[in-house]
């Protein structure tokens, strides 16, 4: 957790750590990052506003390291309340944010909903196929022409999401339950701003997406057949 208020840092270490979690905590974006490099961890707990940097510089820097830390899970921590920064954090890498403030409960209950989500890819071990496009569900890989896209791991269970019920038309509500496992907000547009980055990581022209299309006032579907 990288949180310079230490107050609701050692509330959080508590809270977590009653529920099974270990949490280290780091006032800084220096110290956090070091942290980050020292011991690998499952999720970063990331705040927008830090002393010596912007939260959103501090995922940039960490979706910039190599492997396997790059793909480490990011939930932000938004004291201001401005959609455009969440949007921002999204674009950047991030792959949950949470409004300051907020209930115990509910960070817990989105933590496990992000650290579920490699879990229930462990078991398949396939490499599924669409064109030029590969998808490895074990090593939670993704290429093509055998180039690796980097994704983040939200990025990565959106795309296998998509690419599972290939041919079909799913609404924004369908991919939020299926990636995250819970119910969000109805009209919660992150999912857009997520769709965007992978197009970005998968499409050879972004601006006119030739695997996961747009249905207007419907959702997206992810091609089923790709000659390209």
């Amino acid at each position: 957790m990288i949180e310079d208020d230490e107050r609701l840092a050692g509330m959080v270490v508590t809270y977590l750590g009653q529920n099974g979690y270990t949490v280290a905590h780091a006032t800084t974006a220096a110290a956090g990052l070091a942290e980050l490099q020292s011991n690998a961890p499952a999720l970063v707990l990331l705040d927008l506003m830090l002393p010596d940097a912007d939260g959103l510089e501090v995922c940039r820097r960490i979706r910039a390291l190599g492997a396997p830390l790059a793909s480490v899970p990011i939930v932000m921590l938004t004291a201001k309340g401005d959609p455009l920064d969440r949007v921002v954090g999204l674009e950047l890498g991030a792959d949950d944010y949470l409004p300051k403030p907020f209930e115990p409960r509910e960070l817990l209950a989105r933590l496990r909903a992000v650290l579920r989500r490699p879990q229930l890819a462990e078991a398949e071990t396939s490499v599924r196929q669409f064109g030029r496009l590969a998808i490895d569900t074990g090593a939670r890989k993704v290429s093509i022409d055998g180039q690796a896209r980097s994704l983040t791991a939200y990025q990565f269970d959106l795309l296998l999401a998509l690419a599972e019920r290939a041919g079909r038309v799913l609404s924004r509500e369908h991919l939020i339950d299926a990636v995250k496992g819970e119910s969000l907000e109805p009209f919660d547009r992150s999912i857009d701003v997520h769709i965007g980055r992978l197009r970005q990581a998968i499409e050879d022209d972004p601006k006119h997406p030739r695997r996961i299309i747009t249905v207007r006032g419907a959702g997206y579907v992810f091609a089923k057949v790709q000659d390209a």
